[in-house]
């Protein structure tokens, strides 16, 4: 009866739904946005390796509050931790809510996807299936992070990626990031029409060469980060838990090139 009147008014309950899918679809937006951009950036702090030591001690001692207050809180970087931490599982949670939810729909979407062979779509199996691997590789590292923040250096990273053997985690989860922040980012683009072309099908295409150049590019610098943490620890075994002390305070040693001690 509520219905039938509501046509007749001009106001449609049964066709009016709820806002919240939609609402809640935005913040999964801006919450994997926000963690996209927090991955570029924690890339570009730790690959600072790459041009000396002193340059990444720096950078982990200005995270620490030591320019600040004249001496280091590593506590302060648990804190940032736990805020991303928080971001990660609000993203989750909003994302699984669109993941198959059993072996039944998981069969149907492949048999969809193996179909309809459309690239857009297979992208969005990767994204989940690198989301999930997410959920367990990212959980060891950031409870590193939140429970030894003292741990974080030239030197106490590369141990930790070396002689505590997280390489192999890392690698890992470096493929697994950069490949689900490259797909997230292009969807999130074609869905909110961020760029728009004179056609859908030349904005598709230049977005998808956009994604897998950014990849592409975080992947080699990754690697290539990745590899200098390895060379570090292999040659700081012997003094494995030795922390870490910048060129200035190492009388005789170069500027930029400290801890070869």
């Amino acid at each position: 009866m509520e219905a039938s009147r509501s046509l007749l008014l001009g106001t449609p309950a049964l066709m009016r739904g709820s806002r919240w899918p939609a609402r809640l679809d935005v913040l999964q937006s801006a919450s994997g946005l926000a963690l996209a951009l927090f991955m570029w950036g924690h890339m570009a702090f730790v690959s600072t390796i790459l041009i000396s030591r002193d340059a990444m001690w720096m950078v982990t001692k200005f995270f620490e509050g030591y320019f600040f207050f004249g001496r280091s809180y590593p506590v302060i970087v648990s804190g940032a931790v736990a805020a991303v931490i928080a971001l990660i599982v609000l993203h989750a949670v909003l994302a699984v809510r669109k993941f198959p939810g059993n072996w039944r729909q998981y069969r149907i979407f492949r048999t969809h996807m193996g179909a309809m062979r459309h690239e857009d779509t297979t992208l969005w199996f990767w994204q989940v299936f690198t989301g999930f691997a997410m959920f367990f590789l990212a959980s060891v590292h950031v409870y590193l992070m939140l429970s030894r923040p003292d741990r974080i250096g030239p030197f106490e990273s590369a141990d930790r990626v070396w002689s505590d053997h997280m390489w192999p985690l890392y690698i890992l989860l470096l493929l697994a990031v950069e490949l689900h922040g490259g797909i997230g980012l292009y969807r999130l683009a074609m869905k909110w029409g961020w760029f728009e072309a004179a056609t859908l099908d030349a904005t598709r295409r230049r977005m998808k060469r956009a994604k897998w150049a950014v990849t592409a590019f975080f992947l080699v610098l990754g690697f290539a980060t990745l590899a200098a943490y390895i060379r570090i620890g292999i040659e700081h075994q012997p003094r494995y838990g030795e922390p870490y002390v910048p060129t200035w305070q190492q009388p005789g040693l170069v500027p930029g090139q400290g801890g070869s001690r």
